[in-house]
């Protein structure tokens, strides 16, 4: 082996030992909304934990395709202070933090709203740790569960977050 490659084995080493590994989630559609609506709320912290880099949000097809549909609703956000273009604005930002994760199999964990099993798929797929949701009662109630995976609402997971 010569030298230049045994120093880039020992760099990419160095490299990985001192990058923090970082918390991987998972926003649940009600999450964005929730920032969106509310300038002091806890969904908004969250989101600003995202844009800052530091928890790693996932996202893929399906969740892409809802965020997207929910944030071009004008009806939504009537109560908001966002147009329909800084809200294209922000998704962007977001997208920018985000880790695109391709699903190959679906767990179909058959939640008590059959529309947020993607979620879980997702999570599963791209390793998350937690799922972010303000709709706890649908999601705990998975006929299939994942031991390394938690569900919590914003709150739940700012105080977790505060305390690793």
């Amino acid at each position: 082996m010569s030298l230049s490659a045994t120093l880039k084995g020992h760099l990419v080493m160095m490299i990985a030992y001192v990058l923090p590994i970082l918390m991987r989630i998972v926003l649940d559609t009600n999450i964005i909304v929730g920032a969106l609506l509310r300038e002091d709320g806890a969904a908004r912290n969250v989101l600003r934990l995202c844009l800052s880099r530091k928890v790693t949000p996932l996202i893929g097809t399906s969740l892409f395709l809802e965020m997207e549909g929910v944030l071009g609703r004008d009806d939504i956000f009537e109560a908001g202070s966002l147009s329909k273009s800084e809200r294209r604005e922000l998704f962007a930002a977001f997208l920018s933090v985000a880790e695109w994760i391709k699903i190959y199999y679906t767990w179909r964990p058959n939640l008590g709203d059959e529309s947020d099993n993607h979620i879980v798929e997702l999570a599963v797929a791209g390793g998350a740790h937690v799922i972010v949701t303000q709709n706890l009662r649908d999601f705990g109630r998975a006929e299939l569960s994942f031991p390394h995976l938690s569900v919590m609402d914003c709150r739940q997971f700012l105080q977790s977050w505060r305390v690793s």
